[in-house]
């Protein structure tokens, strides 16, 4: 199997940079929508399912905003990415990893979704691109085999940039990513912001796996639980190969159990700007609402 490498640069080819404008494009014409991805749990962890658009408040920057729309998800088509680490240090439990990442392929993904598979190591590689059919995502993740240094942050700002973004319009899809890794990174040519402002573009909710099976919190865990918290995931610490099948499946009860909310900001700002949000549940103050902190606004 012949795969490329993708260099995420935008100066680094004619259609690289086309494809950076058409997505520049694309978040302009999304300016007077603000799309939300988040999930609703009790005290105990408990998806609450049963809530409606008038439970709900947004605040943008403490000021209130009026919902346009408000759909629960589990019906709207999924736009996932999978990352998988396949540098030198996770290599004592690749294999485990790779067949419960194919069972979770195989377990979320329905004929209306479309996932993609992007490998990092030394650089960021797209093993399968964006499809639907389970068969060629398990075989390509199955194809991984680890070795090379680590550019996670390439690999999160590629594929939401080049791949997460492309149907439209956005608030018609349900973006999100599985990140399996240890979290740290040697090899990017972009930062951790760079690729957390990137995420927060393309309205991607970011779900991390931790490698890390030492019971110890490393650096590189804190960059995991960093991309989950700001853009409405979850981070996990499987510290035993078991427990990996399990944090996937958690993942896959979320991604079933979720809310959409489109608002307009008033005032609607075009100053380039990250933009804090708050969405809070009204009706019930023992539930929390797991969102994303903000947006970024297009620059006029």
């Amino acid at each position: 199997m012949n795969r490329r490498t993708f260099l995420t640069s935008l100066a680094a080819a004619p259609a690289a940079a086309q494809q950076a404008s058409d997505a520049q494009a694309r978040i302009v014409l999304d300016v007077a929508r603000v799309n939300l991805l988040f999930a609703v749990t009790d005290k105990k962890g408990r998806f609450v399912t049963n809530l409606t658009k008038d439970d709900f408040e947004i605040k943008e920057e403490k000021k209130e905003q009026q919902i346009l729309e408000f759909v629960a998800e589990s019906d709207l088509p999924l736009r996932l990415g999978i990352l998988v680490d396949s540098s030198n240090s996770v290599r004592d439990r690749f294999k485990f990893q790779q067949e419960a990442a194919v069972e979770f392929v195989n377990s979320v993904v329905r004929p209306e979704d479309k996932a993609v598979v992007v490998s990092y190591d030394s650089g960021a590689e797209l093993v399968a691109d964006l499809t639907g059919n389970t068969e060629v995502l398990a075989k390509a993740i199955r194809s991984l085999r680890p070795g090379g240094g680590t550019a996670l942050y390439e690999a999160i700002y590629f594929a939401c940039r080049d791949k997460l973004m492309q149907d439209q319009p956005r608030h018609k899809f349900r973006r999100a990513m599985v990140v399996l890794g240890d979290g740290d990174d040697n090899a990017s040519r972009y930062t951790r912001d760079q690729a957390l402002e990137m995420a927060q573009k393309a309205d991607v909710v970011v779900y991390t796996i931790s490698t890390n099976n030492t019971k110890l919190e490393q650096e590189g865990d804190k960059v995991l639980r960093y991309f989950a918290s700001e853009t409405g995931g979850m981070p996990f610490f499987p510290f035993q190969a078991r427990e990996l099948s399990q944090s996937f499946e958690n993942i896959s009860n979320e991604l079933r159990h979720q809310y959409n909310v489109l608002y307009r900001p008033e005032p609607l700002k075009t100053d380039g700007l990250f933009h804090k949000v708050d969405v809070r549940v009204k009706t019930r103050k023992d539930l929390i609402v797991r969102a994303r902190k903000g947006y970024y606004a297009p620059r006029a």
